[in-house]
Protein backbone atom coordinates (compact mmCIF):
# COMPACT_ATOMS: atom_id res chain seq x y z
CA UNK A 1 0.00 0.00 0.00
CA UNK A 2 1.35 3.44 -0.70
CA UNK A 3 1.95 6.61 1.29
CA UNK A 4 2.94 8.96 -1.80
CA UNK A 5 1.33 12.47 -2.27
CA UNK A 6 -2.27 11.76 -4.24
CA UNK A 7 -2.94 8.45 -2.65
CA UNK A 8 -6.60 8.14 -1.45
CA UNK A 9 -7.84 6.51 1.40
CA UNK A 10 -10.82 3.58 1.07
CA UNK A 11 -13.65 5.75 2.36
CA UNK A 12 -15.32 4.74 5.56
CA UNK A 13 -19.20 4.75 6.18
CA UNK A 14 -20.42 4.37 9.37
CA UNK A 15 -23.65 4.82 10.60
CA UNK A 16 -24.84 7.06 13.64
CA UNK A 17 -26.84 5.27 16.02
CA UNK A 18 -28.69 7.50 19.18
CA UNK A 19 -26.09 4.41 21.63
CA UNK A 20 -23.40 5.41 19.50
CA UNK A 21 -23.43 9.34 20.61
CA UNK A 22 -24.87 9.03 24.02
CA UNK A 23 -22.14 6.52 24.39
CA UNK A 24 -18.78 8.14 23.39
CA UNK A 25 -19.61 11.35 24.68
CA UNK A 26 -20.03 9.34 28.37
CA UNK A 27 -16.97 7.65 27.50
CA UNK A 28 -15.07 11.06 26.71
CA UNK A 29 -16.93 12.28 29.97
CA UNK A 30 -18.95 15.14 27.83
CA UNK A 31 -21.88 15.61 30.06
CA UNK A 32 -23.37 18.10 28.19
CA UNK A 33 -26.96 17.11 27.79
CA UNK A 34 -26.97 18.22 23.83
CA UNK A 35 -25.20 14.97 23.55
CA UNK A 36 -27.72 12.74 25.12
CA UNK A 37 -31.13 14.15 26.32
CA UNK A 38 -33.44 15.12 22.70
CA UNK A 39 -35.85 17.30 24.68
CA UNK A 40 -32.89 18.95 26.33
CA UNK A 41 -30.94 19.46 22.62
CA UNK A 42 -34.32 20.30 20.55
CA UNK A 43 -34.40 22.73 23.56
CA UNK A 44 -31.35 24.48 22.80
CA UNK A 45 -32.49 24.93 19.18
CA UNK A 46 -31.37 21.36 17.76
CA UNK A 47 -32.69 18.90 15.69
CA UNK A 48 -31.77 16.31 18.03
CA UNK A 49 -28.62 14.87 20.23
CA UNK A 50 -25.37 15.71 17.89
CA UNK A 51 -21.85 14.18 17.96
CA UNK A 52 -19.32 15.38 20.84
CA UNK A 53 -15.56 16.77 19.22
CA UNK A 54 -13.91 14.32 21.05
CA UNK A 55 -15.67 11.21 19.93
CA UNK A 56 -15.22 12.97 15.86
CA UNK A 57 -11.28 13.58 16.75
CA UNK A 58 -11.13 9.70 18.08
CA UNK A 59 -13.09 8.71 14.79
CA UNK A 60 -10.74 10.74 12.23
CA UNK A 61 -7.65 9.15 14.19
CA UNK A 62 -8.95 5.31 14.01
CA UNK A 63 -9.91 6.13 10.38
CA UNK A 64 -6.00 7.89 9.49
CA UNK A 65 -4.62 4.96 11.89
CA UNK A 66 -6.16 2.14 10.51
CA UNK A 67 -4.56 3.35 6.89
CA UNK A 68 -1.64 3.73 8.71
CA UNK A 69 -1.21 0.16 10.22
CA UNK A 70 -1.75 -1.05 6.39
CA UNK A 71 0.31 1.36 4.44
CA UNK A 72 3.23 1.94 7.13
CA UNK A 73 3.28 -0.88 9.38
CA UNK A 74 2.14 -1.34 13.02
CA UNK A 75 5.18 1.06 14.14
CA UNK A 76 3.78 4.72 13.41
CA UNK A 77 2.48 7.06 15.46
CA UNK A 78 -0.18 9.99 15.03
CA UNK A 79 1.93 13.65 15.75
CA UNK A 80 -0.98 15.37 15.37
CA UNK A 81 -4.29 16.23 13.94
CA UNK A 82 -5.64 19.93 13.31
CA UNK A 83 -9.68 19.72 12.99
CA UNK A 84 -12.71 22.04 11.99
CA UNK A 85 -16.10 20.80 12.90
CA UNK A 86 -18.92 21.86 10.10
CA UNK A 87 -22.69 20.20 10.34
CA UNK A 88 -23.74 18.45 13.26
CA UNK A 89 -23.88 14.40 13.07
CA UNK A 90 -27.26 13.70 14.13
CA UNK A 91 -28.62 10.02 14.66
CA UNK A 92 -30.11 7.75 11.76
CA UNK A 93 -27.45 9.94 9.99
CA UNK A 94 -23.66 8.36 8.14
CA UNK A 95 -20.63 9.77 8.70
CA UNK A 96 -18.45 9.19 5.93
CA UNK A 97 -15.13 9.69 5.73
CA UNK A 98 -12.24 10.38 2.95
CA UNK A 99 -9.06 11.07 2.42
CA UNK A 100 -5.86 11.96 0.75
CA UNK A 101 -1.85 12.08 1.35
CA UNK A 102 -1.01 15.82 0.48
CA UNK A 103 2.38 15.03 2.21
CA UNK A 104 4.87 12.40 2.04
CA UNK A 105 8.11 11.66 3.44
CA UNK A 106 9.33 11.55 6.96
CA UNK A 107 6.01 12.77 7.84
CA UNK A 108 2.76 11.54 6.18
CA UNK A 109 0.15 14.51 5.83
CA UNK A 110 -3.23 13.14 5.24
CA UNK A 111 -5.96 15.48 4.53
CA UNK A 112 -9.61 13.53 6.07
CA UNK A 113 -13.45 14.88 5.45
CA UNK A 114 -16.28 13.43 7.66
CA UNK A 115 -19.53 14.01 5.87
CA UNK A 116 -22.85 13.74 6.46
CA UNK A 117 -26.22 14.71 4.80
CA UNK A 118 -25.79 18.01 5.85
CA UNK A 119 -22.44 18.53 4.66
CA UNK A 120 -18.89 18.12 5.84
CA UNK A 121 -19.31 17.12 9.71
CA UNK A 122 -15.33 17.58 9.82
CA UNK A 123 -11.83 18.42 8.00
CA UNK A 124 -8.64 17.30 9.51
CA UNK A 125 -5.59 17.06 9.12
CA UNK A 126 -3.70 14.17 10.50
CA UNK A 127 0.00 13.74 10.70
CA UNK A 128 1.50 10.22 10.32
CA UNK A 129 5.22 9.80 11.58
CA UNK A 130 6.95 6.04 11.08
CA UNK A 131 9.00 5.11 14.50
Amino acid sequence: MSTATGTTLPAWELPLTPTLIVSTAIATRDFQDVHHDRDLAQGHGSKDIFMNILTTTGLVQRYVGEWARDAIGPDFRIAGCALRLGAPAYPGDTLTFSGSVTESGELTVIDVVGAVSLGNHVNAQVTVVAR
